[in-house]
């Protein structure tokens, strides 16, 4: 009976051995300068699973670490079993092109992995006529993607400073959390022209953050880096600690190790429990620490090593928990122990007092710092022009920190309705009881001119009494960044109701003619009837609001810029949406009014689509709305890409001439754009002649409850011949390539 059970014990052992991958000869410890350790391995029973195999080639005389097996490529340059990171070189993608600007050479990048890219990696683009995007995966499906990247530009005076990847030469994005794989996609807006001799290719990588400096010559040749480090987290299987920890065969974090809890997934981690230290994924591997020999021990006089901990004691004559943090070792004396107690009250005297004295002079420190920031921020030089404003009613008021805190309940996340590039906007309601938007603008150095532009941006929005533009009511100054508060607006974006799935079958034609009659008349006005131009640099559906009577306003000026009259401005980074950017401004860096001009061209072919400006779920020619758009247009098949809920037979005289006006703000060259007052007046004439045909359209126009506005009107227009539309139309040639753009904070 005995010799069973101690065969039985012995079957046991030599399986849990085998399972945790700690024998076999074929499992090598080491290849090269890395080190391998379970759960990773070479060989058959060495490893946890397939996605942990590392192939040691040893074909060239020199051992080279493959993650996978080597028909991967992909080279493992070090791991960390305590970091659960891999460290591998990912491949540079690049797009070259030579002196005549045909493309001679295009590398592109792909990756598929079951583990994670970490956030320590960056992504990074070079070059002076470059667009670098990649799509990234959050789980194994390649078609679930998000796309992102940046632009990297050398303009004409532009001084390229080497460690820098501000987007003058070299640009960087930030990887989003959770990816599992990627696509690079590199391309040129001039194939290089006039450039190839000092700046021939363009290139695009991930790299692990502080493991690469651009330098100048790298626009020359970075020919000869094929391959960049890039880290790689890891997790054992798809199950949590107490999902995996149900199935113990299967169960890695035994013995002296423990699952990590705080890790959020997917699968789990093990880490020794404290006291020890190694391998924590292999069985018994976790050994005690011996604190005493190593001096990590806080004992006065003598140190005991236990498992997993250690013990103090004290010489003779003497007692207490014998720790320098503790009581440690007091004598055995009467008077001694009074001496001890007499001092610990008094140490705790003087404890409540520097904390009553740290409170009180943190609370006037927060006081001198809120005031600091309302100097800082032009508190005063507001107070006095509003002081000076003769007592208008319209003047903005300067609000309090408390103030907005209580009308926001402290900033809850339950208050949030939007997030944006240059900040997140939060709905509160004042002590008069009135409903507010808050502006709580991202974290921007600023200067003494950008703080008097500042301040004057906040006067002149407060006097802006424009019923289609959102009424500026205020700002707080006590915080590092001002905070803006503005009239709210309830109905939402004009992009919820035209991009979201069947929301735009119940939006009109005649209210969408509507809405965009009356953006272009409040930018019209900025443009025009402001005491200072105002551009406001970032039109777009998200930033057009729409009230309960679907009534349009204008809103997020974050990036908005005051304009002198007959100045224009020339701005040292380029900001704005991708998708609406002026190719003009991107080229040139100045920004005109005509900037403004493009991005609504944009914004009334998504009236007329219902598409998004940019979209890579669109097969290739389709994803820049405006260049299919404008192609469409071209070709005669206009009807075609209209937005289909609208249940047209054929393109009515209406939307053809917004089609026409859409194609001339769309046009490359600023100057060959309408002003924004010109696009008012014609939309207002074609609304206005639309009314006058069909007078019934005017009385649900001027409904004031706003009640059936956004009910299906059925379009008996007659329509003209295209024909004679399409050869009257001669667009300037454009870059094959859409426009690029990240959005940056002010």
């Amino acid at each position: 009976m005995n010799l069973q059970i101690l065969l039985a014990t012995i079957i046991t052992t030599a399986a849990l051995w085998t399972s945790s991958g700690q024998n076999g000869p074929n499992c090598e410890t080491s290849c090269g300068n890395v080190t391998i350790t379970y759960p990773f391995g070479s060989g058959e029973g060495c490893y946890y699973s397939p996605d942990f195999l590392v192939t040691c080639n040893r074909s060239s005389g020199v051992p080279i670490p493959y993650f996978g097996d080597s028909t991967g490529n992909v080279v493992i340059s070090n791991m960390s079993i305590n970091q659960s990171e891999i460290e591998i070189m990912m491949f540079v993608a690049s797009d070259c092109y030579n002196t005549s600007g045909q493309e001679s050479r295009s590398r592109p990048s792909l990756a598929l992995w079951d583990f994670r890219i970490s956030t320590k990696n960056k992504f990074v683009a070079i070059g002076c006529d470059t667009q670098a995007v990649f799509s990234a995966s959050r789980d194994s499906r390649a078609n679930a993607t998000d796309a992102t990247g940046c632009i990297s530009i050398c303009g004409q005076n532009s001084l390229i400073t080497n460690g820098s990847c501000s987007g003058v030469g070299c640009c960087e994005a930030e990887v989003p959390e959770g990816t599992k794989s990627f696509q690079i996609s590199i391309s040129s807006f001039n194939n290089h022209a006039n450039m190839t001799d000092f700046n021939p290719c363009s290139y695009g990588f991930f790299v692990e953050e502080g493991k690469f400096s651009f330098y100048a010559n790298y626009l020359r040749d970075f020919r000869s880096v094929d391959k960049m480090p890039m880290v790689l987290d890891w997790a054992i299987g798809n199950l949590t600690c107490d999902e995996a920890s149900r199935n113990s065969d299967n169960f890695l974090c035994k013995g002296n190790s423990e699952c990590d809890r705080d890790y959020e997934g997917p699968g789990y981690r093990c880490s020794c429990v404290a006291g020890y230290e190694g391998n924590p994924y292999l069985l018994n591997e976790c050994k005690n620490i011996d604190e005493c020999k190593r001096g990590k021990h806080d004992c006065e006089h003598e140190c005991e090593d236990t498992e997993g901990s250690y013990t103090c004691s004290c010489r003779k004559g003497y007692s207490g928990d014998g720790r320098k943090d503790g009581t440690g070792c007091t004598k055995d004396e009467s008077v001694l122990i009074k001496i001890v107690i007499g001092a610990s009250c008094a140490a705790i005297f003087l404890l409540i007092f520097v904390t009553w004295l740290y409170l009180g002079l943190k609370k006037r420190k927060l006081i001198m710092l809120r005031e600091k920031f309302f100097k800082q921020n032009g508190g005063l030089m507001l107070q006095q022009r509003i002081s000076g404003d003769g007592g208008s009613q319209d003047r903005a008021k300067v609000f309090t920190i408390e103030e907005l805190k209580k009308a926001t309940n402290n900033y809850d996340e339950r208050r949030i309705i939007g997030k944006g590039g240059y900040g997140t906007v939060y709905k509160g309601v004042l002590s008069d009881n009135r409903v507010v938007a808050i502006k709580k603008s991202k974290l921007a150095d600023q200067t003494q001119n950008q703080i008097e532009q500042f301040i004057n941006e906040v006067v002149i929005l407060s006097q802006i009494n424009h019923r289609n533009v959102v009424k500026l009511i205020g700002c707080c100054l006590e915080t590092e960044v001002p905070l803006l508060v503005y009239e709210f607006v309830p109905n939402g974006t004009l992009s919820d109701h035209i991009h979201k799935n069947g929301k735009s079958s119940s939006v009109t034609w005649d209210v969408r003619l509507r809405i965009a009659t009356e953006t272009a008349s409040a930018l019209s006005y900025l443009h025009s009837a402001a005491s200072v131009p105002i551009i406001h640099r970032d039109v777009k559906p998200e930033n057009i609001l729409l009230d309960e009577n679907y009534v349009a306003k204008v809103a997020d000026f974050g990036a908005s810029r005051l304009v002198p009259m007959d100045q224009i401005e020339l701005a040292t980074i380029v900001q704005g949406t991708l998708g609406y950017l002026d190719p003009e401004y991107l080229q040139t860096n100045q920004l005109t009014d005509k900037s403004d001009v493009y991005s609504f061209g944009v914004v009334l072919v998504e009236l007329l689509t219902a598409k998004k400006a940019l979209s890579f779920d669109r097969p290739e020619e389709e994803r820049n709305l405006a260049m299919y758009f404008l192609s469409s247009l071209k070709n005669g098949q206009l009807f075609n890409v209209l937005d289909e809920h609208l249940q047209l037979n054929y393109v009515p005289n209406e939307m053809m001439q917004v089609s026409r006006l859409a194609e001339r703000c769309l046009r490359v060259k600023g100057d060959e754009r309408p002003s924004m007052k010109e696009v008012a007046m014609e939309l207002e004439g074609i609304l206005a002649s639309m009314v006058q045909k069909h007078p019934w359209v005017q009385s649900v126009l001027k409904e004031d409850e706003g009640v059936h506005l956004l009910e299906e009107v059925t379009n008996e227009y007659e329509c003209k011949d295209e024909a004679n539309v399409m050869n009257s139309w001669n667009p300037d040639s454009m870059n094959k390539q859409s426009i690029f753009s990240i959005a940056k904070g002010r």
